[in-house]
């Protein structure tokens, strides 16, 4: 009995156990519990959704504190989303409060009466975003002691959301900051479904600490139903054309529809305008057939009571309800009981794939159920590559890669994250008011993703930041935060270190419904929510538009932009279209529809050579290779190749395939490609003298030549294209 984890949980957890029914813990949870009870070890936790990751993490932390009560916070959990937070309070919150021991949440929707009662009385488990965690390092840091000091556990939740991107650079940040500025050394969980590589995610969790990572890594045998459909939307150039494309638009709806609108569903999309479009077309549809409207938006544009509705409706509501959604509800928010996940063309990663599939399914015995809907503008008439489905192929890919070979993209750290050396540098100096230079240089340098910064290149930078006001030189040699570098820490938005636009807030009435980017003239009409709206006033003064519901135009008012793809998704759809395996989750559109790209592929000769001729003095370039390196390849024919070959034009459709045109032939380019790669060992060499282009938020506030070492190392992968060119090579 006292080899069973159950026996060592508080009283409290284990009366929620025996309420909720469970038979036995989840092997997450028994893992945990040996790690966190019998070790000075942090954890990964990496099983699929819905597997008790939460609970995992949590039992054995809350054991401790109610065990041995903590001083200040016991417990720091980290979510990538607001949202996230606002789940989890409320079951954490149940669950505790038989403990006595309370849980607070610290995001820019809590009331300011919460966040005092927590400073007054720092205890328990607190739970924040890194944008409010960062607003506290900066602007309290004469709470944090108390706040902290006998913080035992950190769990970072979703660690997949952080690592790899500049709010991961941010939060390790954070966590040293915090360790430093409060005397503590708590152990790290962090929390993942969507991790193949776990060394490189345990060398993160454990960043700039001295204990090593345990990861509890559960094989999950969870059943999956999955399928591809896929719609051919025809060019319409002529009126008889223009009637077949009417249909086939009516036919892709109609099919969203008629798989959604009796259940419990969420539509994925790879951007907000699209999911706008889904769901205006649904309530159009509802309207037509006289059914009821069920249907709902979920964005990061669309406001907080809004977003609630739709969460609220598609966990507790009566009957059905169908919200369209981008990565807002991509992360762990549990939705209860989902029946279905459609999405609308392909994820851009496997990890985006496992994400979305494990929405649905995530009670009992009950399979993960995904449709993809792969639409296609087809025309006959179009260049060679651009006949290729290749939306439907990459949903193939991700399926084959993930589903047979358990695959998911490796994560990558910036190397040289100059936006965030910014960021920090400010945050540190706002929060010590005034420091000498080689303390403030000494608390940067020494946080765990800036330690690679070479000495010389951050006392350039510092000068440079002098030079523009941001930091002022006392007499005395101190530094403080300049007028210039004022006006951007102490603007709310600074918190944040993704790229966040400006919007305006729409408004019908009072009632807000979210905020758009682009901004039309009164008069005109826009889709927001899943409505149309005509705009009647904008007061650019206080950033709000006032509108009405209408029956006009829609408009697109974000601008959109695709996901990066990895090189091993190229590297499968080549293999797909060179196969002759059927997939027995294609429908027959899509079956048919792949067997006719086949033909073309090997017709063409599209699979054989990555450069082919493409008439006149064009080709086609067909590097199969992910996006850093398509972009990389790029930059050496613009920057290298163009005025040597005598290139007219280079026309990316990143990552597929690119269109150029000059005096050379089609095997010489070929040839100097791999010449030149294999010789191109200086990415820098492969940008020009002026090019410094922007990774991040904060990079307009870098020295040229750090921006541009910055983005050579960071931007371009010169060994990744050179594996690609080396596989050209064995081809040819």
């Amino acid at each position: 009995m006292s080899d069973n984890p159950f026996y060592r949980l508080a009283p409290f957890i284990k009366e929620f156990i025996y309420k909720n029914r469970w038979e036995t813990l989840r092997e997450a949870q028994v893992d945990a519990c040996r790690v966190l009870f019998d070790t000075p070890h942090h954890l990964l936790i990496a099983s699929g959704t819905a597997s008790g990751k939460t609970e995992a993490a949590f039992f054995p932390a809350l054991t401790e504190l109610y065990e041995r009560p903590s001083d200040s916070v016991g417990i720091l959990y980290i979510a990538p989303l607001k949202a996230l937070i606002n789940d989890q309070f409320t079951r954490l919150n149940d669950l505790l409060r038989e403990g006595n021991i309370p849980v607070w949440h610290w995001h820019g929707d809590v009331p300011q009466a919460d966040k005092t009662k927590l400073m007054q009385n720092p205890s328990g488990v607190l739970q924040i975003t890194p944008e409010s965690l960062e607003g506290l390092l900066m602007n309290r840091p004469n709470a944090i002691p108390s706040l902290f000091h006998d913080l035992r556990f950190i769990i970072v939740d979703e660690v997949h959301a952080f690592m790899g991107a500049d709010r991961g650079i941010q939060v390790l940040s954070q966590l040293a900051r915090i360790s430093r500025m409060a005397g503590c050394h708590p152990r790290r969980i962090g929390l993942s479904a969507t991790l193949s590589d776990y060394a490189s995610v345990t060398e993160w969790l454990a960043a700039g600490t001295r204990e090593s990572v345990e990861v509890s890594a559960p094989q999950g045998g969870r059943k999956l139903r999955l399928s591809v459909e896929h719609f051919s939307f025809p060019d319409a150039r002529d009126e008889v054309q223009a009637e077949h494309l009417e249909r086939a638009r009516q036919a892709y709806y109609g099919f969203i529809y008629d798989h959604t609108h009796l259940k419990k569903a969420l539509i994925f999309t790879n951007s907000r305008t699209d999911a706008e479009e889904a769901i205006l077309e649904m309530r159009r549809m509802a309207a037509k057939r006289g059914e009821r409207d069920v249907f709902h938006v979920h964005h990061g544009s669309i406001s907080a009571m809004l977003r609630e509705e739709t969460e609220a409706a598609l966990r507790q509501g009566p009957g059905a309800a169908v919200a369209a959604a981008t990565l807002t509800l991509e992360l762990g928010i549990d939705l209860g009981e989902l029946e279905r996940v459609l999405q609308l063309g392909a994820p851009y990663s496997c990890a985006s794939f496992v994400q979305r599939l494990g929405r649905s399914g995530r009670r009992g015995d009950s399979a993960s159920e995904m449709i993809f809907v792969t639409p296609e503008e087809e025309d006959e008439e179009a260049q060679l590559p651009a006949r290729m489905p290749w939306t439907l192929l990459r949903a193939i890919a991700v399926i084959e890669l993930y589903v047979r070979e358990k695959w998911v993209e490796p994560l990558n750290v910036r190397q040289l994250p100059v936006g965030l050396l910014y960021h920090q540098t400010m945050s540190i100096l706002k929060s010590m008011g005034e420091a000498e230079p080689e303390d403030l240089k000494a608390a940067v340098l020494s946080l765990p993703s800036f330690r690679g910064i070479d000495p010389a290149d951050y006392d350039t930078f510092m000068e440079y930041m002098v030079g523009m006001g941001h930091i002022e030189t006392l007499e005395e040699g101190g530094l403080l935060i300049g007028l210039a570098g004022e006006k951007i820490v102490n603007n709310f938005r600074f918190l944040a270190v993704f790229k966040d636009d400006e919007e305006h807030v729409v408004y019908n009435g009072t009632e807000e419904i979210g905020s758009i980017t682009t901004v039309p003239p009164p008069g005109y009409c826009f889709t927001l929510a899943g409505k149309l709206w005509k705009v009647e006033e904008v007061d650019n003064r206080h950033k709000a538009v006032y509108v009405k519901g209408s029956r006009g135009k829609v408009d697109t008012l974000w601008l959109g932009a695709g996901g990066d793809v990895h090189t091993r998704i190229m590297a499968k759809i080549r293999e797909v279209l060179g196969a002759t395996v059927l997939y027995p989750y294609l429908a027959p559109s899509a079956a048919a529809r792949l067997e006719r790209a086949r033909r073309l592929a090997k017709e063409s000769g599209l699979l054989t050579r990555s450069v082919l001729p493409a008439g006149g003095d064009s080709m086609f370039i067909l590097p199969w290779a992910g996006s850093r390196q398509f972009r990389t390849l790029e930059r050496l024919l613009k920057n290298n190749l163009k005025g040597r070959l005598g290139l007219r034009s280079i026309t990316p459709m990143e990552p597929y395939y690119m269109v150029v045109a000059g005096s050379v032939d089609a095997d010489t380019l070929e040839e100097e490609i791999m010449a030149e790669t294999t010789a191109a060992t200086d990415p820098l060499s492969l940008l020009s003298k002026d090019e410094a282009p922007y990774l991040g938020k904060y990079d307009e506030f870098i020295p040229h030549d750090l921006l541009r070492k910055a983005f050579s190392l960071d931007g371009l992968d010169v060994p990744g294209l050179l594996n690609v060119i080396k596989q050209w090579r064995l081809e040819n």
